[in-house]
């Protein structure tokens, strides 16, 4: 049964590699309309990518009884929101590639910064039983200076 708790970790390694690739892919898929205003195009095919993905693997976990078709207000509203936001995130990115920033300076500065506002949110949502460690927030300032390291000695 531990194999199953940690199926979790999988995951993140899949997201990690995903979202790692993510901004090149999206700088040469706009790169790939031949137009420099290409970058809306390139966007409509994320969420065209985002809505077939959702829809054939619930379809499948709806089929296979894995996942039930109950929706809630809530849960519909909330989970709207949290794709709004990460709609206008990608959005975000190909506009920061659209006007100049190349993957290499605006990825480290996305996955880096993303996480310490993961975690500032997280703690205002649900918030901890007890304050955070002096080396919780030492571990936020080395993130930040991890990211000014990428940024500074970045290959050109």
């Amino acid at each position: 049964m531990e194999s199953a708790r940690s199926w979790w970790l999988l995951f993140v390694v899949v997201t990690v590699v995903c979202w790692g690739a993510y901004v090149p892919t999206i700088h040469h898929g706009q790169k790939a309309f031949g137009s420099p205003n290409s970058a809306l195009r390139a966007f409509l095919f994320v969420g065209v990518a985002y809505f077939v993905m959702a829809g054939a693997i619930l379809g499948y976990m709806a089929a296979t009884g894995a996942e039930p078709l109950v929706f809630t207000r809530r849960g519909v509203s909330v989970s709207t929101l949290a794709g709004v936001l990460g709609a206008l995130g990608a959005l975000g990115v190909v506009f920061a590639i659209k006007n100049g920033g190349r993957p290499i300076l605006v990825a480290p500065l996305v996955f880096a910064g993303a996480p310490v506002v993961n975690t500032i949110v997280s703690m205002i949502w649900d918030k901890p039983s007890k304050a955070p460690s002096v080396m919780f927030y030492l571990g936020i300032l080395l993130a930040c200076g991890g990211a000014a390291l990428v940024l500074r000695f970045k290959p050109v």
